[in-house]
C-alpha cells in the first residue's frame, strides 16, 4: 500500500496533561507528489465540468429576469450595484442581499448585456466549486476520494442546473465549499489564519443569500472545536475571532443600509418597513422556516405539519425524496448516509483529534442540518435550494467509498467482508433508487432505467462475492497471512499461491469497482446532461425532464403548485375587460366579490388594471365554476388541482402566474412605446411586481418602476410618492397586469392602480392595458 493510499496518521500522543501534536500531513500532501494520474484525471473533470456548464449557455436568455432586471440596473448605475436595485433609478431592491449580482453586474460591464454575459460568472463558479471540493476532500483522504467528490457534485442535477442560471446559489455554494477548505486546513494545525478565513467567507455568504449561508456555522464550529490539535481555551478565543470575523465581513454592507437615510437610498424590496434587519429576520430568514412570511404569495406552513403552502410542498423527514425534490439532489443522498454510518464505524474510538472521524462528522453534519432543515422548514422552499446539499453528498461519497475501499485491505477477516458487504450494499441502494426516480418519467429513456438496476444489482453482487471468495480462500491457507489477497488499488495477488481464486479477483475488483462508480453516476450524469440542453426561465426552475418533479417541465405546462393550486389562492380581481365572477377559492376560503376596471373586490383588496383580454390563471376558480377574466396576461397560466390553465398557458421551465414567476416578454410596438421620449422620464413605465416590471426594462434597457417589489405587496411606493412622482413628470406609462394576492403586507400597489384607471385613460398595446401618465404632469 504505497503512502497516497494510507489512511490519515492519528495525531502522536505527547506527555501526560499535555495536548497531542498536529496529525502529520500525508506525504503526498506536504510535497505535491500525487500519483501521476491524479493531475490529468483532475484537469479531465474540470474540462467535463466546464462544458457541461458553459456548452450552450446563453439558450436561457434572460434566466430569472428579476435578477436580470437587476444586473443590468447595476451595469448602469453603481448605486443600483452597490444596494442590489431592481432597476437604475433605485426605486426598490431585490429581496435578497447583492453579492451574487456583484459578480454578474462585473461581468455585464465587461462583455455587454446578454443571458450569456450574466450566465458566465455563474458557471465559472460551479466549475471552480467543483475544483475546490477536490482540493478540500483529497487533503485528508487521497486523490481519488477527491475525483469522486467532485464528479458527484458536477453531476447532481440541481448543481448542473443552478451553475447554469442567475439565482444567488451558486455563488453561495462555491464560498460554502471555500469554506469547508479553510476550515480543514484550520484543522490540520490549529491556525487562527485559516479558521478567520472561514468566518470570512461564512459572512459573504450571508451577503449571497443570508441566512442560509449561516446553516452551516454549528458544524463548522463544532468540528474544529473537537478536532484542533490545541488547547480547549485557545481553540475557543479562535472560534470567538472567526465569528467575529462572519459579523463583520456580512454586517458592513448591512450597516451602510441600515444607517444610510431612505431618501438616499432604494427601499429594501422584501420588507414592510424599509428594512434589511426585517427582511433578514422575517420574509427571508426565520419566516422561511415559521411560514410566517408578511407579503408572501406561498409559504405559510399550517400549525401541527403537514405542509408550507403552495411554494413549499410537503413538510417531513423524506422530503428530500418526495417527486418535488427527489430528482434533483437525492440519487446518491441514500448511499451517502449509508457510507457516514460506515465510516464513523469504521473510525472507532479514535483520538479527539482523529481526521477520519473529523471529516465524516463535518460533511455529515453539514449534511443532516442542511437537509433537516429544508426537510421540516414552513415557509417558501424550493427544490433547488437543496444544491446547497451536493457538496456534502459528493465529499461523503468519495470518503465513505474510499475508506471502505482501503478496509478491504485492513487486518481482521470479518471488518474486509463487512466493508466490501457495506460497498455492494450501497451500490445495490442506489441503484435501485436511481430505477424508482427513473420511473417517475417512465416515457424518458425507459431503457435507462432498467439498464442501471440490471447492472447495478450484477455489480453489487460480484462485488460480495469476490469479497467471500477472498475469505474463502485466506481460510484454507491459500493466503497465509492477514494481508488482502489482492492490493485495492491495483490489483495484483498477493503472492503466488493465490493461485485461481486469486486470478479470478485481480481481473474482477478493477472491472467491477469502474463499473460500479459508473452505474452510481449514470442516472444523475443523464438528467445532468438533460438539464443542460434545456434551456430554463423563470422564478422557480426545476432539473431533469418534464414529471421529474421540481415545479414544471422544460418549456412545458406550469407545473402543479405542491399542495395543488385549486383553493391555496384567492381568485383575481378582473380587469377592464370584465368582472370576476366570485373570486372565492373552491374550499370557499378566499375572498370573494368581482371587480371591474380597478374596483374593489368585496374582500376589500381593489382590483388591478387587467393585462388584456386574457382570462386570469386557474386555481382563482369559484364555487359557481366561473372564473375571473382579465386579471392577469394569461402568458402563463398558473394549474389549479382541477382546472385547466388560462390563455396560451404554457410557460416557460417552472411556469407560473404571468408576471409572478415569469417576465413578460413584450412585442416591438410595446417595446418602441417605452422607448420614445425616454430621456425625458426617470421611469419609462410603472407596473405591479417585480417579474413583470422585468420583462419590459430589459426589452426596452430603460428603468421601469416595479411597484410593490416582487410580490407586489411591498409599500414601495406609497400612493401619495406615486402620485408626486407622476405629477413631476418622472413616470411615462402605467403598465396593467400583474396585481396578485399576498398573505398580508401592503395594499399600496392596488391603491395606485384603482386611482390610474379612475384617472387617466386606458389604451390597449400589445394585449396589454396602457396608462399614458403624462397628461398628471404639474407645472
Amino acid at each position: 500500500m504505497n503512502r497516497t493510499e494510507s489512511l490519515p496518521t492519528a495525531p502522536t500522543a505527547g506527555p501526560p496533561g499535555t495536548e497531542p501534536a498536529p496529525a502529520p500531513v500525508p506525504e503526498e500532501t506536504r510535497t505535491g507528489r500525487d500519483p501521476r494520474w491524479a493531475r490529468p484525471a483532475l484537469a479531465g473533470l474540470l474540462v467535463a465540468t466546464a462544458l457541461l456548464y458553459l456548452w450552450g449557455l446563453g439558450a436561457s436568455g434572460w434566466a430569472n429576469a428579476f435578477y436580470s432586471a437587476a444586473v443590468q440596473a447595476g451595469s448602469q448605475s453603481w448605486t443600483a450595484f452597490f444596494y442590489g436595485s431592481s432597476d437604475a433609478a433605485n426605486s426598490i431592491t431585490v429581496d435578497k442581499t447583492p453579492a451574487s449580482l456583484w459578480l454578474m453586474a462585473l461581468s455585464v460591464r465587461i462583455f455587454g448585456l446578454s443571458g450569456w454575459s450574466i450566465l458566465v460568472p455563474q458557471a465559472l463558479l460551479g466549475v471552480a466549486s467543483v475544483g475546490v471540493l477536490y482540493a478540500t476532500v483529497r487533503r485528508w483522504y487521497g486523490p481519488a476520494a477527491g475525483l469522486l467528490a467532485g464528479a458527484v457534485l458536477a453531476l447532481t442535477p440541481v448543481a448542473t442546473l443552478m451553475f447554469r442560471f442567475n439565482n444567488p446559489d451558486a455563488l453561495l455554494v462555491f464560498l460554502l465549499v471555500a469554506a469547508a477548505y479553510a476550515t480543514v486546513r484550520a484543522v490540520e494545525t490549529a491556525s487562527t489564519r485559516w479558521i478567520v478565513l472561514t468566518g470570512v467567507l461564512v459572512g459573504f455568504g450571508f451577503l449571497t443569500k443570508m441566512l442560509q449561508a449561516f446553516l452551516v456555522i454549528p458544524v463548522f464550529a463544532g468540528v474544529y472545536l473537537l478536532a484542533a490539535p490545541t488547547g480547549l481555551g485557545r481553540r475557543i478565543r479562535q472560534l470567538l475571532l472567526a465569528g467575529l470575523a462572519v459579523v463583520v465581513s456580512a454586517g458592513w454592507w448591512v450597516a451602510i443600509v441600515e444607517l444610510a437615510p431612505a431618501s438616499a437610498r432604494p427601499y429594501i424590496g422584501g420588507s414592510q418597513n424599509d428594512s434589511i434587519l426585517e427582511l433578514t429576520l422575517g420574509y427571508n430568514g426565520l419566516g422561511r422556516i415559521t411560514g410566517d412570511e408578511v407579503g408572501s404569495v406561498g409559504g405559510g406552513g399550517r400549525p401541527g405539519g403537514g405542509g408550507g403552502g403552495p411554494f413549499s410542498g410537503q413538510t417531513g423527514l423524506l422530503r428530500m425524496f418526495d417527486t418535488e425534490v427527489g430528482g434533483q439532489i437525492s440519487w446518491l443522498l441514500p448511499a451517502a448516509l449509508i457510507l457516514l454510518v460506515a465510516g464513523l464505524w469504521l473510525a472507532g474510538r479514535a483520538p479527539r483529534t482523529d481526521r477520519t472521524r473529523a471529516g465524516l462528522l463535518f460533511w455529515g453534519g453539514w449534511l443532516l442540518v442542511t437537509g433537516l432543515i429544508f426537510s421540516f422548514m414552513s415557509g417558501i422552499f424550493h427544490a433547488y435550494y437543496t444544491v446547497a446539499l451536493a457538496p456534502a453528498v459528493g465529499a461523503l461519497a468519495g470518503i465513505g467509498v474510499t475508506l471502505l475501499r482501503r478496509a478491504r485491505s485492513a487486518p481482521g477477516r470479518w471488518r474486509r467482508f463487512a466493508a466490501a458487504l457495506v460497498l455492494a450494499g450501497a451500490l445495490a441502494v442506489t441503484a435501485w433508487w436511481s430505477w424508482h426516480l427513473l420511473g417517475r418519467t417512465p416515457d424518458w429513456h425507459p431503457w435507462l432505467r432498467s439498464t442501471i438496476l440490471a447492472v447495478g444489482l450484477t455489480t453489487a453482487a460480484l462485488l460480495a462475492t469476490s469479497a467471500l471468495i477472498k475469505e474463502f480462500a485466506s481460510g484454507n491457507g491459500v493466503q497465509s497471512d492477514a494481508n488482502s489477497l489482492v492490493n485495492s488499488e491495483t490489483g495484483v495477488a498477493a503472492g503466488p499461491g493465490a493461485g485461481f481464486a486469486g486470478r479470478v479477483v485481480r481481473w474482477v475488483v478493477p472491472v467491477v469497482s469502474v463499473a460500479g462508480i459508473a452505474v452510481a453516476l449514470a442516472g444523475p450524469a443523464a438528467y445532468a446532461m438533460q438539464t443542460a440542453a434545456t434551456p430554463h426561465s423563470g422564478s422557480i426552475p426545476s432539473a431533469g425532464p418534464t414529471g421529474a418533479g421540481g415545479f414544471g417541465g422544460p418549456g412545458g405546462p406550469g407545473g402543479r403548485m405542491p399542495g395543488g393550486g385549486n383553493g391555496q389562492f384567492p381568485g383575481f380581481p378582473g380587469g377592464p375587460n370584465g368582472t370576476g365572477s366570485d373570486g372565492t377559492g373552491s374550499d370557499g376560503s378566499g375572498p370573494g366579490g368581482t371587480g371591474q376596471d380597478g374596483g374593489a373586490n368585496a374582500g376589500g383588496f381593489p382590483a388591478f388594471p387587467g393585462g388584456g383580454s386574457a382570462p386570469g390563471a386557474p386555481g382563482g376558480t369559484g364555487q359557481d365554476g366561473g372564473t375571473a377574466p382579465g386579471g392577469i396576461p394569461g402568458q402563463g397560466g398558473f394549474p389549479g388541482q382541477d382546472g385547466g390553465t388560462g390563455q396560451e398557458g404554457r410557460g416557460q421551465r417552472g411556469g407560473g402566474m404571468g408576471g409572478l414567476l415569469d417576465a413578460r416578454e413584450p412585442s416591438a410596438e410595446m417595446t418602441a412605446l417605452l422607448t420614445a421620449d425616454a430621456d425625458d422620464y426617470t421611469w419609462v413605465a410603472a407596473t405591479v411586481g417585480s417579474n413583470n416590471a422585468s420583462g419590459y426594462q430589459l426589452a426596452a434597457g430603460r428603468p421601469v418602476m416595479p411597484i410593490g417589489g416582487f410580490n407586489g405587496s411591498d409599500p414601495s411606493p406609497t400612493l401619495a410618492q406615486f402620485q408626486r412622482y407622476v405629477a413631476d413628470g418622472r413616470i411615462h406609462y402605467f403598465l396593467g397586469g400583474g396585481g396578485f394576492r399576498a398573505d398580508g403586507g401592503s395594499n399600496a400597489s392596488a391603491e395606485i392602480a384603482a386611482w390610474v384607471t379612475e384617472t387617466f385613460t386606458a389604451t390597449t398595446v400589445d394585449g396589454v392595458t396602457v396608462y399614458d401618465l403624462s397628461s398628471g404632469k404639474q407645472g
